[in-house]
């Protein structure tokens, strides 16, 4: 993009949204903190607040640009992906939130991997630092992935270099991240949230009425997409029907409390009535923004042939910049860089607390002190955060091949333990193991074959996961006598 009024516009909005950011960070790093504030809020944040992170977190770059290009291209069974999603929501917050908040309180705990070892702790060693290395390597390979995204997006909307963009950007969500930690990222994400939620408000608006405008006909565009874009099920029967419904459907396992970027955030409420409010302001929060992302990738398929861009995931950013004038336009961008980076900083926690707390602090048993855990945590995310911005712009196609099967490697072969640890006595810490030990291969190996062609690892990985992890439980049992003991 040439330097124009417009333009200058829109850097300006970016700049001062970065610049609020930052604020944040820099305002919570003069507060004394403790390592429980640091790493889960100290009970410190409203229930509202933690709905918008958790929702902020979840959604990332996908819902703005992967999940709006496939509907785009789909038309209207698009729509099932989004309904495997909003289930999955609903479940974690209905089911879950309530569980989670419990069980931090009962065994004062910062994090999943450390729940898991005290849970088990016969094995409680080996599973918290199994737990800890997978979500941290995944996490990491997350990090560039979204790093990649925030320079491409930039790239793509204002012509700024993607190198230049992604370092940038980057150091932002580092240096907040870093100063503040638990509280920094989520009061940031409330705010890179109502951003989200704007945006989803103010786009499909804007690309309605300029199909009225137009006098163009939604039915009649859909149906002309040829490939049955005005029926719900895509035009398809039989088994190829239940295949694509399963792909789609599949997005529900990973929500089953087995993202640690989203399961600290029902760990961190503080009471029962906090999580009350929470679990309204997450399910109306989803609402409004499904619809709204349902409603641009229809309306953006009406206005625009799937011809007219290169790339059909950057379908809600071209329509921002032909629909929208340059002062609200420069606002969605924005909320565009908001999912990227409550995402990108979310992960970036999981790392810090994955190797500070549960490998050098729990497994290792170094004692620093309060001053000195905060100080490595913090040494941590800086460095991990330099990795993922050197994997992000020399390895972009690596990158995009891990960011595919981090769902299953992590959401759904966590959600498996969650769900078992929850909801079934049976479950011991051999189960566990094998079950961690086992999503982390089948999440590789399901990608890489013929199978993921037919189910996605995403559905494939939850249901070997779940029939391990009841298999080994029930052929190694834990000894009921020395677990209560220990409780």
């Amino acid at each position: 993009m040439s330097l124009t009024s417009e333009s200058i516009i829109i850097y300006i909005e970016i700049t001062v949204y970065l610049l609020i950011v930052l604020g944040i960070g820099v305002y919570f790093s003069r507060k004394e903190m403790k390592s429980s504030d640091y790493f889960l809020g100290g009970e410190k944040i409203p229930g509202w607040v933690l709905a918008f992170s958790e929702r902020a977190t979840a959604e990332s770059a996908y819902m703005f640009l992967g999940a709006v290009g496939f509907i785009y291209l789909a038309g209207l069974s698009g729509i099932w992906l989004l309904f495997g999603m909003f289930f999955g929501i609903i479940f974690s917050w209905v089911f879950l939130s309530k569980k989670f908040f419990q069980e931090r309180k009962k065994y004062n705990v910062f994090t999943l991997p450390d729940y898991f070892a005290v849970k088990y702790p016969k094995h409680g060693t080996i599973i918290r630092l199994l737990s800890a290395i997978i979500m941290g390597a995944f996490s990491l390979f997350y990090i560039a992935g979204q790093f990649s995204g925030t320079g491409k997006t930039l790239y793509s909307i204002s012509g700024v270099d993607i190198t230049i963009g992604t370092i940038v950007v980057a150091a932002i969500v580092i240096a907040y991240s870093c100063m503040g930690g638990f509280l920094s990222v989520v009061w940031t994400d409330a705010v890179q949230s109502a951003l989200m939620v704007l945006a989803f408000i103010i786009v499909p608006i804007a690309a309605f009425i300029e199909i009225q405008q137009s006098d163009l006909s939604i039915s009649a565009s859909l149906a002309s997409m040829g490939n049955g874009g005005d029926q719900w099920f895509g035009g398809l029967s039989g088994l190829v029907l239940g295949a694509m419904l399963l792909t789609n459907f599949s997005w529900f396992f990973g929500f089953l409390g087995g993202q640690p970027q989203l399961s600290t955030r029902f760990m961190a409420i503080k009471n029962e009535k906090e999580l009350k409010t929470a679990r309204w302001v997450a399910i109306l929060w989803t609402i409004v923004v499904y619809i709204g992302a349902f409603l641009v990738g229809i309306f953006g398929s009406v206005l625009y042939k799937s011809d007219t861009i290169a790339d059909a995931e950057m379908i809600l950013p071209y329509m921002v910049s032909e629909l929208l004038p340059p002062w609200i336009a420069g606002i969605i961008i924005a909320a565009i860089l908001s999912a990227i980076m409550s995402t990108a900083s979310s992960q970036l926690l999981v790392v810090m607390t994955s190797v500070s707390e549960d490998i050098i602090h729990r497994t290792m048993g170094i004692k620093a002190g309060e001053r000195g855990i905060l100080k490595i945590t913090r040494i941590t995310g800086i460095v991990s955060g330099i990795l993922g911005i050197i994997i992000s712009l020399l390895s972009e196609s690596f990158v995009g091949g891990v960011v595919g099967f981090a769902w299953a490697g992590i959401g759904n072969t966590f959600s498996v333990v969650v769900l078992l640890t929850f909801f079934w006595k049976k479950t011991s810490g051999i189960g566990v193991i094998a079950t961690i030990i086992t999503g982390f291969f089948s999440a590789i190996i399901w990608t890489l074959s013929p199978l993921e062609a037919i189910v996605s690892a995403r559905a494939g990985t939850f249901f070997v996961c779940l029939v391990v992890g009841i298999v080994f439980s029930l052929l190694y049992p834990d000894d009921k006598s020395a677990v209560e003991a220990t409780v």
